[in-house]
């Protein structure tokens, strides 16, 4: 038995850093880090969060997601508005020209993860979002921050 099948953890890890290469190649083309992306994605999903939350769902520091939101901001595709009920806190928001640049991007890496899931099944691709799914849900629900690498 190799480390790899005692310990799905490494292939997880293997898995991300190999796409993650792959959709950051993709997206430098259109100004945008994985991060970013993935705040955009978020963001369109969920309108509103807070910074804190942005942090939390990229798996980053306050501080870093900050800086990232920033520099979303200065270019134009997010807005920062004040919280309605909390003086001390912002709700992040796309704008017109953040959901025209996720219009963009995101069948971009939809094509990635096409290409290097090939091969598996509709199927089997769904057991394996299942999983994920679930591992995440797992940890959040025990209370568990996702940490920052």
């Amino acid at each position: 038995m190799t480390t790899e099948d005692a310990c799905s953890t490494f292939l997880v890890r293997h898995a991300w850093l190999a796409l993650r290469g792959h959709v950051a190649e993709a997206l430098v083309q259109h100004d945008l880090s994985v991060a970013q992306f993935a705040s955009l994605l978020m963001l369109d999903e969920d309108p509103g969060m807070s910074v804190a939350d942005v942090a939390r769902r990229v798996s980053t520091a306050r501080q870093s997601a900050n800086e990232m939101l920033g520099g979303l901001e200065r270019a134009g595709l997010v807005e920062r508005r004040p919280h309605p009920t909390d003086r001390r806190s912002q709700q992040i928001f796309l704008t017109e020209a953040g959901r025209a640049r996720l219009g963009e991007t995101l069948p971009i890496v939809q094509a990635v993860e096409g290409r290097l899931s090939q091969g598996f099944t509709p199927d089997q691709l769904a057991v394996v979002n299942a999983w994920l799914r679930r591992m995440t849900e797992g940890a959040a629900a025990g209370g568990e921050e996702i940490p920052t690498l």
